[in-house]
């Protein structure tokens, strides 16, 4: 029978794997949406396809945490602080497969716009794809290091791109004469209701890392 001390250490040692686990799928959508950026300002028309297939990479992770997380509540009978960290971690791998999600989602919109030319207000619309992706890059480096006080911070980047995205909603969708087929316009509401959504996501990463250190919502 195993010690109470070697159990300790087995559960220290999986839970550990788990936060690596977690990380390694944040850095793959990290790198998604980094492609359908890509494929969005550059017209890279090779990344929404690279997208697809690392899609399928994120969602394997998100399967194996899920699982490794309720094996090891199932199985362990985790203190009160082992049972927040890993219910945390089930929470926080949701919102990193729907970041992945919407990434995908993102290049398939890309490959719709390729045939018009760059719609108007696509340099506001990058900037507000920039501050998503600064977002999620804070929230995996709050993260890695367990800092609450980082992951409650984001929240004040979220307002901003709440802003920018109320205000581009403004400027395409009460456009006036617009010459030829709306597509382009629909299309880049989607795109900015997309990065809106991404960020909300990126500030519940922040949200729960700090619930995980603290144990306050």
């Amino acid at each position: 029978m195993e010690s109470p001390r070697l159990i300790r250490t087995n559960f220290d040692r999986q839970t550990k794997r788990i936060q690596r686990d977690v990380l390694r799928m944040g850095a793959l959508v990290e790198k998604s949406f980094w492609m359908a950026r890509q494929a969005l300002f550059d017209r890279d028309l090779d990344a929404p396809a690279k997208i697809a297939i690392q899609d399928k990479q994120i969602d394997i992770l998100y399967r194996q945490i899920e699982q490794d997380c309720v094996s090891l509540i199932a199985l362990q009978a985790p203190v009160a602080q082992d049972l927040r960290l890993l219910s945390a971690m089930m929470q926080l791998v949701r919102d990193l497969e729907r970041i992945g999600d919407y990434a995908e989602d993102l290049g398939e919109i890309a490959i719709r716009l390729f045939p018009y030319p760059p719609p108007v207000y696509m340099g506001r619309v990058q900037m507000m794809c920039d501050r998503c992706r600064a977002m999620l890059a804070m929230s995996l480096a709050a993260l890695s290091d367990l800092d609450a006080e980082s992951g409650l911070e984001i929240k004040i980047k979220d307002d901003a791109v709440d802003l920018d995205y109320e205000t581009l909603y403004e400027l395409l969708a009460y456009q006036r004469d617009v010459p030829g087929i709306v597509e382009p316009i629909v299309l880049m509401i989607l795109v900015i209701r997309h990065m809106e959504r991404m960020a909300d996501h990126a500030t519940n990463i922040g949200k729960r890392v700090a619930y995980i250190v603290t144990g306050q919502r």
